[in-house]
């Protein structure tokens, strides 16, 4: 299948799953590309737990397990946004499963942390158990953008919240992800008086010598036992600076985690439009076979 069609086999499939509400169990996105799907699977009590998953049809063996973390700044988003790209990362990985998830929003009466992170501690619960049931090790790859990513590299870099799974974390793909909170330039983001409002509830205590600042900044927790991590940054977004990518490539440097960045042109929205989609995918695929030979 060239380009085009697979462009427009996905733009129909993307359609379908987000308007009509189709419930074809079977996905063919091109020829031995096949993957069935579970949608809206719960992971928990609350409306908000569920995620849609996606296994290869036809395959001898699932490398791992990718789980898309979408963004919103903490207090909105939704799964659908990352259903079209977590659809042309299944056509460049078919030997894996795919999770796309939703987590618990942050409002006025209820806190980022540790909620978001513990559903994702959740989903992987659920995750891990249908690796059981397909006979195959579960190895996760966290994808997440912006709020998504902060997340995702939160709950891989994090050591004092229950992550019960951190230690399968196979590498973090963080896209337009802010790293330090506690970086000036962060306190430009448009609505940083809810984020550091509802952050983490500050009238719980903390750890010995770690303050409420810390806890929810991942560059605070890298260190030589971290997971590999991919990132990518807008060289035009004027929601999270390139100055965050240099924070978090200090930190990883700093800390000898195997990593690598890069810049695609656009601004905070632009990651996943055409070229940079593909771009970022390649990227992706081949840092993948790097840490695989680790």
């Amino acid at each position: 299948m060239d380009k085009n069609s697979f462009i427009s086999s996905l733009c129909f499939l993307s359609i379908c799953l987000l308007w009509t509400g189709c419930k074809e169990k079977t996905m063919t996105l091109a020829k031995d590309i096949i993957f069935e799907k579970e949608e809206d699977i719960r992971y928990g009590d609350d409306h908000e737990q569920k995620l849609d998953f996606y296994t290869p049809k036809n395959r001898d063996s699932i490398k791992g397990v990718f789980l898309m973390v979408h963004g919103g700044g903490w207090r909105s988003g939704d799964k659908s946004q990352l259903t079209f790209f977590t659809l042309s990362m299944m056509q460049k990985f078919p030997d894996y499963a795919f999770a796309n998830m939703n987590y618990r929003l942050a409002g006025n009466d209820s806190f980022i942390l540790p909620d978001q992170t513990k559903d994702i501690d959740h989903a992987l619960d659920l995750l891990v158990k249908k690796s059981v049931e397909m006979k195959f090790t579960p190895e996760f790859i966290l994808l997440g953008n912006s709020a998504g990513a902060h997340l995702s590299m939160l709950y891989g870099y994090n050591r004092i919240f229950d992550h019960k799974h951190r230690t399968k974390i196979k590498a973090i793909v963080n896209i337009v992800g802010p790293a330090d909170l506690n970086n000036a330039d962060f306190k430009n983001y448009s609505d940083y008086s809810f984020i550091k409002k509802h952050m983490i509830d500050s009238s719980k205590p903390t750890p010995t010598d770690i303050t409420h600042l810390d806890i929810p900044n991942p560059i605070f927790w890298i260190n030589g036992t971290s997971p590999p991590t991919i990132s990518f940054y807008g060289n035009r977004d004027q929601v999270i600076p390139l100055s965050q990518k240099r924070k978090l490539d200090s930190a990883l440097i700093q800390n000898k985690v195997k990593h690598e960045t890069y810049e695609f042109n656009g601004g905070h929205l632009d990651w996943d439009k055409a070229p940079n989609d593909e771009f970022l995918i390649d990227k992706i695929a081949f840092f993948l076979k790097q840490t695989d030979k680790k």
